[in-house]
Parts: C-alpha cells; structure tokens; sequence
C-alpha cells in the first residue's frame, strides 16, 4: 500500500489483532484501536492477559486486515513496543496526549463522547516497521 492508502486503511478499519508474548508463549486478541498517522492508539483492560504481557515485555505485533476471497484480502502488520499513557487505569486525569485518541475514539465506536470507566488505559505504538499487503493489486500485475 502507498503511505497514503495505509492511513485510509488504517483510519477506516475497526478491529486489530494484537500478539504478545506471554509467559507461556504467544498470546492474541482483537482489540479497537485509532491511527493517527503515526501512531497507533489502543484501549486496554489494565486486568487482562494482554495488558500483564505488555508490563513485563512491551514488544507488540499488530495486524488490521479486511477482505473475504483470496482477491481481495488486504492488511497491514506493524510491529514495535508500545507505552502507556496517562494514568492507569484511566480515570480522566486531564493528559493533553489524549486529547486527540480519546476523542477519535468516541467518534470511531461511539456517539462522540469519551467514557472513563476505570477499568481500561491507554498504550501507543508508534511502529519500528510496518508491512501493508493489497491481494487486489495482484491481477494489475
């Protein structure tokens, strides 16, 4: 994918699948998530595998694909650590870094108004690499 298509991609697809790597070994999970262009924003219960994995091995691999026939399959792996940020969990301690995930967020899978439950904090990839596929561009070849 162009840079261009990634963002669109990213920025229009509602699920990812994120691998960590647990004390038994790898560990998968759908998750919501927004892009920014940068980074990639994830939501996380603070009393999940997921989050336990993350604190004591931050490394992280991401896929967001889409497609149902082998045609049309398209996706984009990124892979890197990630950091917490804000308070955890996260109560709505003002975090001006937030501001723009949060509020993407309640867009995304919402009606435009970020809820704190207390329960989830925030965690950021910003990747050291990304791969993008586009089985849709095989037959232009």
């Amino acid at each position: 994918m162009t840079p261009e298509e990634l963002d669109t991609f990213l920025s229009e697809q509602r699920t990812c699948r994120v691998a960590t790597v647990g004390p038994h070994g790898p560990h998968a999970t759908p998750l919501w998530f927004v892009w920014d262009g940068r980074a990639l924003w994830l939501t996380s219960l603070t009393r999940s595998q997921r989050w336990a994995d993350l604190q004591r091995d931050p490394r992280i691999a991401v896929i967001v694909d889409a497609g149902e026939d082998y045609g049309e399959l398209r996706g984009v792996e990124l892979r890197g650590t990630v950091e917490v940020v804000g308070e955890v969990p996260r109560v709505g301690a003002p975090v001006p870094e937030l501001e723009w995930p949060e509020q993407a967020f309640a867009n995304k899978y919402g009606d435009g108004t970020f809820r704190y439950d207390g329960k989830h904090a925030w965690l950021r990839l910003v990747p050291d690499k990304i791969v993008s596929w586009d089985f849709r561009k095989l037959a232009n070849l």
